[in-house]
C-alpha cells in the first residue's frame, strides 16, 4: 500500500511499534525498525528518530519510519489522510477527525462514525471494496484458506523467548520439520509446502493471556 501511494506521488510516512510482528518480511518497510533502512521494490525507506526529521527523507525520495506507537505526532505533522493499517481486527484509538481523510483497513472501524471510509481486507471476492457507511467483513479468528488447508497453515510460538529461525521465506519444507526455535522448543510445521512468512529473527516472544 505505501509503495502504491509513493508511486502515485503521494508524500507517505510510516508509523510503527518498537517490535513489528510482521511476517511478509521481503515487502514489508517495517524492517527498517530493526535494520535501520530497506528497500522494497525500489523504494526505500528510512528509520528517522524523530518526527522532525521526515520532511528531510520525504525530499530525498525516500518514505520515512517513525516508531510512534501512539501517533504521538499526527497532531503535530496535520496529515491531509490517515491510513490506519494496523490490522488488529479493532480500533486502537484511530478518529475522524484527525485529519481530512481517515481511512482503516479491515475489520474493527466503521465509516462514517470513527472513519471517513473503511476497506476490505478479507480473503475473497470482496477484497479491496471500499465502504463509506458500515463496517468490513467480521473478524472470524480463523486464518484464511488457502491450498485447502486454513488453521494447519499457521504456525504459534511454543513458548516465550527470542525465536531463532531455521529456514527462511520461500523455503520448501515438510511436515515435522522444524521451521524455527524457540528458546530451544522447536516450532515444527504441520504441513508440507512453501514456508510464506517468518517473524524477524531473534524477536523477543511474549505471551498474553486474558
Amino acid at each position: 500500500m505505501a509503495v502504491r501511494l509513493f508511486r502515485a506521488g503521494f508524500s507517505v510516512m510510516i508509523l510503527e511499534v518498537e517490535q513489528p510482528t510482521v511476517i511478509r518480511l521481503p515487502v514489508s518497510f517495517a524492517r527498517a525498525i530493526y535494520e535501520g533502512k530497506v528497500m522494497v521494490e525500489e523504494v526505500e525507506a528510512v528509520l528517522i528518530p524523530s518526527w522532525e526529521k521526515a520532511e528531510d527523507i520525504i525530499k530525498k525520495g525516500k518514505i520515512p519510519v517513525l516508531i510512534d506507537s501512539r501517533g504521538s505526532c499526527i497532531e503535530k505533522l496535520f496529515p491531509t489522510v490517515i491510513i490506519d493499517a494496523i490490522l488488529a481486527k479493532r480500533n486502537l484509538g484511530t478518529r475522524k477527525d484527525q485529519a481530512p481523510l481517515v481511512i482503516g483497513l479491515g475489520p474493527g472501524f466503521t465509516a462514517g462514525e470513527d472513519v471517513d471510509v473503511v476497506i476490505e481486507t478479507k480473503r475473497g471476492h470482496y477484497l479491496g471494496r471500499v465502504y463509506y457507511q458500515g463496517q468490513a467483513v467480521p473478524d472470524t479468528g480463523v486464518p484464511g484458506e488457502v491450498g485447502g488447508e486454513s488453521k494447519r497453515r499457521l504456525l504459534r510460538a511454543p513458548t516465550e523467548g527470542k525465536i531463532v529461525p531455521l529456514h527462511q521465506i520461500g523455503d520448501l519444507v515438510k511436515a515435522g520439520e522444524i521451521i524455527a526455535e524457540v528458546e530451544g522448543v522447536t516450532l515444527n510445521a504441520e504441513i508440507s509446502g512453501v514456508l510464506r512468512g517468518l517473524i524477524y529473527p531473534l524477536y523477543l516472544i511474549r505471551i498474553y493471556f486474558y
